[in-house]
């Protein structure tokens, strides 16, 4: 492969995202921007899974989170934060994170969690958790809670609301400035501290790091992905219910993410983007079946190419080591 096909291939799937609302209606530019959200999210577990090899079956947990706490201060639930979109992102952000903390903490520390046992316990966390949010009569129970309020201008002028361009480009920009942030972050040194303990953590650890506060940090970062993810969700969607802090999202990002490829930010992103337009395709040209159908696409991908559709060619790292 030629060395630089991964930047040229990187650059052409930024500028056609960048370039999209010129060939788009309102409508499909909609449609593409909550894209855009789920490729967020996908982000959130690309970052931990493909960096750190902490693999996360309850990832949906941060994005619910996230979800509940934007449309709880939109709908003006807590008086005394106001009822502002920016705030209702920024305390989605810190509360995800926070919950990553406390989790992350119980999952690492001491002796610590790995492998299949942390995959079962975050598992379990999801589904309590999920029973636990359709039982709590404050957040609306099983029905969640709706009405929440469109994306809006911080400043005044006629119609408030953004349109489907100005939503579309400041999903667009917030998902630019993450990746560009987590990337920059997989270069520096903490960047390799992790590589390392994907690699060996024992080894990592006998070395002399503290891989236990690695992998927190980590945690709490990709938890505040997920969190704004699922704040921009809950603005896009006007609703959020049990079901977006439970076991059925985070089994549909962790398959977006192998789809695409686990090793490569950008490629998470594309494969959250190809899975969930193709869910759209198969479920109008298959009815009951597509489920079925995309389960057996997602065997095959896993089997025939483990790095996934994207993960060889938008690997930015491959032209650092040839």
């Amino acid at each position: 492969m030629l060395p630089r096909l991964p930047i040229l291939l990187s650059i052409a799937f930024g500028l056609a995202l960048l370039l999209a609302p010129l060939g788009l209606d309102d409508w499909r530019l909609s449609q593409l921007a909550q894209l855009l959200t789920y490729g967020l999210f996908a982000l959130s577990l690309s970052f931990i899974w493909g960096q750190v090899g902490i693999l996360c079956f309850g990832q949906a947990i941060f994005f619910g989170v996230g979800a509940y706490v934007m449309a709880l201060v939109t709908l003006g639930k807590f008086p005394m934060l106001g009822d502002s979109q920016l705030m209702g992102l920024l305390l989605a952000t810190l509360a995800a994170g926070g919950v990553a903390f406390v989790l992350g903490l119980f999952l690492f520390g001491g002796r610590g969690i790995t492998g299949a046992h942390l995959a079962v316990v975050t598992l379990c966390a999801a589904v309590v958790i999920e029973i636990a949010a359709g039982r709590w009569a404050f957040i609306g129970g099983y029905n969640g809670l709706c009405g929440v309020p469109p994306l809006t201008t911080p400043w005044p002028r006629e119609d408030i609301y953004l349109s489907g361009l100005e939503t579309y480009f400041l999903v667009f920009g917030i998902l630019v400035l993450v990746y560009f942030l987590l990337l920059w972050l997989t270069q520096t040194s903490f960047g390799t501290l992790l590589a390392a303990i994907r690699s060996n953590e024992e080894r990592t650890r006998f070395l002399g790091f503290d891989v236990t506060i690695a992998k927190l940090f980590a945690f709490l970062l990709s938890g505040m992905v997920a969190g704004l993810a699922g704040g921009l969700f809950a603005a896009q969607f006007g609703f959020v219910s049990p079901q977006l802090i439970g076991f059925a999202l985070s089994t549909e990002v962790l398959i977006w993410v192998a789809v695409g490829g686990r090793g490569v930010l950008l490629a998470a992103v594309a494969g959250a983007l190809l899975v969930r337009w193709g869910e759209d395709q198969l479920s109008d040209q298959l009815g009951q079946y597509w489920l079925l159908a995309t389960g057996l696409l997602f065997i095959v991908i896993v089997v025939v190419a483990p790095r996934g559709l994207f993960g060889r060619v938008l690997d930015l790292s491959a032209r650092r080591k040839s």
